[in-house]
């Protein structure tokens, strides 16, 4: 079971940046979780405001080292 406390919001943009954002943390073994509001809400039935928006979340114990790696991303 995952409890949600443990993971922060690490970044929000579109799907591009985060699959390239994704990728790299994966290669530094931090194994984030992708959150989509709009593919949940379409699944759902309901529109969403920011069709093309993602969310990632990381470990807490993982939280500064991915700021690191997204900083040289971005």
């Amino acid at each position: 079971m995952i409890i949600i406390s443990s993971y922060s919001k690490v970044y929000t943009g579109s799907s591009i940046f985060i699959l390239a954002i994704k990728t790299a943390l994966i290669d530094e073994n931090i194994f984030p979780l992708i959150k989509d509001p709009s593919e949940s809400a379409r699944l759902a039935g309901f529109g969403s405001l920011f069709p093309y928006s993602q969310e990632i979340f990381v470990h807490n114990t993982e939280k500064t080292k991915a700021i690191e790696i997204i900083n040289k991303i971005l």
